[in-house]
């Protein structure tokens, strides 16, 4: 009971050192004073995951068609001014691509850099919304590990980026990833307009790849930090470097049971389907896109008549 007790006074008394070299600039921003908000948002999110699918179970799935496009194209918008925001203010402030230490002064184009990269943050607690569509359409199974595990530890890990590294060579990272959700929720928003638009969206595994080049691309980029000595916290580097690598390996083995594994079919994609919302930051384990009609079940005959099961919830 000693070592517990000594063990989290030693914690306590290392966040509180740790508290006097975080980035005074946004200590006063929205969530950012303590963890604790952050970790509440993300608890909320995994009890919603346990009790969402015991609320749906005998309910009947909303279809949330409007919505989806909605929030999808918002999503858009949010995301490239995340990425405008960033390539401009780090242009301005003429950031290097190879190597950038933190600047904490009160520089406009730092601060705008900072800014973004909080707006950043606060959008991977937006992309809880993905789980909560799933789970409200019954699309159960979309709510993969990949799924949860990206989109909690995004959210998490970068409410620790902000308060020390708002800036450097942390805007590397969510400069490329935020271009690339520009690409994906414009295909989940198109896949959410229906059949006419859907024939068209047969890009969706390349979406994919270039996520997985996105992590590729990480590693290399901060193995280069990590040898020409970047003055940036190298054990940020080494956890970067092994979070980017159970990306690789997960959405490795996503695209392969996807597009490897499972046989193709004759003419599918002259078809609309419906079409599912992953990821989200990333994650392409599916979309949130519906397609434009309620699916039915097969209508049943009974003493003549016919019946029709399973008509979805509109919003």
């Amino acid at each position: 009971m000693e070592i517990v007790t000594r063990l989290i006074n030693d914690t306590v008394e290392f966040y509180k050192w740790s508290l006097t070299i975080a980035d005074k600039r946004v200590e006063k921003w929205p969530l950012m004073d303590s963890p604790l908000p952050t970790l509440a948002i993300s608890s909320s999110y995994l009890l919603f995951l346990w009790l969402g699918p015991k609320y749906m179970q005998n309910r009947e799935p909303f279809q949330l068609r409007k919505t989806l496009i909605v929030y999808n194209f918002s999503m858009v918008i949010l995301n490239f001014f995340i990425f405008k925001e960033l390539f401009l203010a780090a242009r301005a402030a003429k950031y290097s691509y190879i190597c950038q230490t933190v600047d904490y002064s009160d520089d406009p184009n730092e601060v705008r850099i900072a800014a973004a990269l909080w707006w950043y943050f606060v959008s991977k607690g937006v992309e809880y919304l993905d789980t909560v569509f799933f789970i409200l359409r019954k699309k159960f199974n979309q709510v993969s590990f990949l799924h949860v595990y990206h989109h909690c530890t995004m959210f998490t890990l970068w409410w620790i980026g902000i308060k020390w590294v708002a800036g450097g060579q942390s805007f590397f990272g969510a400069h490329m990833n935020a271009a690339i959700h520009v690409l994906m929720y414009l295909y989940y928003g198109l896949a959410a307009c229906g059949p006419k638009v859907q024939k068209y969206l047969w890009w969706k595994k390349y979406l994919t790849i270039i996520q997985m080049v996105q992590f590729h691309v990480t590693i290399g980029h901060t193995a280069l930090s990590l040898y020409i000595d970047c003055p940036f916290p190298h054990w940020m580097h080494w956890a970067l470097i092994g979070y980017a690598i159970t990306f690789i390996i997960l959405f490795g083995n996503f695209y392969y049971q996807t597009y490897r594994r499972q046989p193709r079919r004759e003419g599918s994609a002259k078809h609309a389907k419906a079409i599912s919302n992953g990821i989200s930051n990333g994650v392409l384990a599916a979309s949130n896109g519906m397609a434009g009609k309620t699916e039915e079940k097969p209508a049943v005959v009974e003493n003549g008549r016919r019946k029709r099961k399973g008509r979805a919830k509109r919003d």
